[in-house]
């Protein structure tokens, strides 16, 4: 799926590596469907890349002929300079230049011709940053790191267009304001799901689908004394072994809790929120308000190793929910075919065996690895009619559907614990490429 632009398309064309190198310092652009093209405020074209979000130009707005322009026109000298300039703005990569204008010959003036004083004129404007301007649920300016050029404008676009995919039951994963697979996948889920294709491009629609799932994208959340309370760890070990001697594998921290209530990624709910003090009870937090768990039964499960996709179908084969997924990988590969659901366990505890699962460091023994969001299952297990494989939640919401597993299908906690709600033993789950 291609991601449209944000506010107003632009078509862009790739140079084919058929054709002559572009000049030297001149502008040069991918393919379409890996830049998202918006245009801010000033009527500049912010191109970006929408795979690491880095913007790659910003395009100056198409030139208007002003009124003095049309009265000066008759002068050849300030013909020849707006002709160059309306050449230069042109978006060309050739090497043409603008084409020499025709001098008269020069005629003695019979008289001296007073000069007009130069006009005043207000100082040039300094650049301004990319806003959005919106009527409903607009979120606060945020505070991105600075290696992560992205413009606020589009990261409040993209993360409310996550959050009407989040509510209608098809999961774009972390709300993050950031395009991807995981956004693309979504949106043909939506489509599939409803029979209507959602356009990121159109604002007015989003803001309509926002207002008829539950109103304004954001909403004002205030951290309770429960919240700051915990319990919570102050790091969590890589080593298995090192797990196992802890009594639960908490949250660290009240920040990443509340990312996972909300369905945010932590780095956005920190933009969000630049100067929130998470740990102290009262403080007042911009959050996403993100949907409620889908509804309705589930008959049949298709995890598509292809898309890294899970998608949930009723008896009729209507689409239930859909979420991204990170399913095996050629070291591990997950199950062909098809299998069932066994079994389901929420708050799961996790048993470690070498000799039947996979090698962990040094760890050689059968290990008990404790409950909580941050064990190597996450919140739930979906146990499969294959053993040892399941379906379950993750400690790094953040990398699903960007990395490898150990041969299950890993979901964001929130995903595995709604999943877990729908089903029941025996619904079967179909392995596709």
């Amino acid at each position: 799926m291609i991601l449209a632009p944000l506010v107003s398309s632009l078509l862009l064309t790739a140079t084919s590596p058929l054709l002559p190198a572009a000049p030297e310092n001149s502008v040069q652009l991918a393919m379409g469907r890996d830049v998202i093209v918006i245009v801010d405020n000033r009527g500049r074209r912010v191109v970006i890349d929408r795979w690491s979000g880095e913007v790659l130009a910003l395009l100056p707005p198409k030139r208007a002929l002003r009124r003095e322009d049309r009265r000066d026109f008759h002068r050849p000298r300030l013909k020849r300079e707006w002709r160059d300039e309306e050449w230069r703005d042109d978006a060309h990569d050739d090497d043409e230049e603008a084409p020499a204008d025709v001098i008269a010959p020069r005629v003695k003036p019979k008289a001296k011709i007073a000069k007009k004083a130069p006009a005043k004129r207000k100082p040039a404007e300094t650049e301004e940053p990319v806003v959005i301007t919106a009527t409903t649920s607009k979120a606060p300016k945020t505070d991105m790191p600075e290696d992560s050029p992205f413009p606020s404008a589009a990261i409040e676009a993209i993360a409310k267009l996550q959050i009407v995919l989040d509510r209608a039951g098809v999961s774009p994963g972390a709300i993050d304001g950031r395009p991807g697979d995981n956004l693309d996948k979504a949106l043909d889920a939506y489509e599939q799901k409803f029979g209507e294709r959602l356009d990121p491009a159109d604002a007015t629609a989003i803001e309509r689908a926002l207002s008829g799932s539950g109103g304004a994208a954001f909403t004002s959340y205030t951290v309770t004394t429960a919240d700051a309370a915990g319990p919570f760890v102050a790091s969590i070990p890589a080593d298995y072994g090192q797990k196992a001697s802890l009594d639960r594998l908490s949250y660290t921290s009240t920040l990443e809790m509340l990312a996972e209530r909300f369905h945010m990624s932590e780095t956005y709910l920190k933009a969000l929120n630049p100067q929130a003090a998470f740990s102290r009870p009262g403080a007042r937090l911009t959050v996403a308000a993100s949907g409620v768990r889908a509804s309705g039964s589930v008959a049949k499960i298709i995890a598509d190793k292809g898309r890294k996709q899970v998608r949930a179908y009723d008896s009729a084969g209507r689409l239930v929910a859909a979420y991204p997924a990170t399913i095996g990988s050629s070291d591990t590969p997950s199950p062909s075919g098809t299998v069932a659901v066994d079994r389901v366990a929420f708050d799961p505890e996790y048993t470690y065996n070498p000799k039947v699962n996979f090698q962990q460091g040094a760890n050689s023994r059968v290990l008990t690895i404790p409950p909580g969001p941050n064990g190597p299952v996450g919140t739930i297990w979906i146990a499969l009619s294959k053993p040892t494989y399941g379906i379950h939640g993750t400690p790094e919401p953040e990398k699903i559907g960007k990395t490898n597993s150990h041969g299950c299908v890993r979901l964001t906690n929130w995903d595995a614990e709604e999943l877990a709600r729908l089903v029941k033993p025996g619904v079967s789950v179909l392995f596709v490429e």
